[in-house]
């Protein structure tokens, strides 16, 4: 595995020394009630989204929505990049989109319930790109009363 920009090929070095990265102020941890108690959504990154539904695009920080009880077979993957690996997602939609462990973890009574949407975004995006829209899904979220998210990063 490479860990340092020195070590890769020059061309690969040169194009993520470019690439700009915010960074961001400490937040501290709230105190909240226990995740028994929770209504948790599921927050992708894997560029998700339902077959029909607009497809990603290049630098897109827009979000994607998924109903809870949309089945395995009708979400697809428009995530756009060469070094996107599907196979994982191809044999099991749990390891991009976990949603049959939430229902499990729900149904045990872990978590309080699941949110009635959950959403993707494709993740190769600018953070700029992202924010109107992660303002907007802040929202939402809101609306669903949901207090806890599972966040995805694929």
């Amino acid at each position: 595995m490479v860990k340092r920009l020195s070590d890769m090929p020059e061309v690969e070095a040169r194009h993520l020394a470019r690439i700009e990265c915010p960074t961001y102020d400490d937040t501290p941890l709230l105190a909240g009630k226990p995740l028994s108690a929770r209504r948790v959504a599921i927050i992708s990154t894997a560029g998700l989204h339902r077959r029909g539904d607009r497809p990603f695009q290049p630098g897109d920080g827009s979000y994607r929505v998924i109903p809870a009880e949309t089945p395995a077979g009708d979400l697809v993957m428009s995530h756009i990049s060469v070094n996107f690996d599907r196979t994982g997602f191809q044999q099991d939609l749990n390891v991009a989109f976990p949603i049959d462990r939430l229902r499990e973890l729900a149904a045990e009574g872990v978590v309080g319930s699941m949110a009635s949407v959950h959403y993707s975004f494709m993740g190769a995006f600018p953070p700029a790109a992202a924010e109107p829209h992660a303002q907007h899904l802040a929202g939402l979220l809101k609306n669903d009363k949901v207090d806890a998210a599972l966040l995805v990063p694929v």
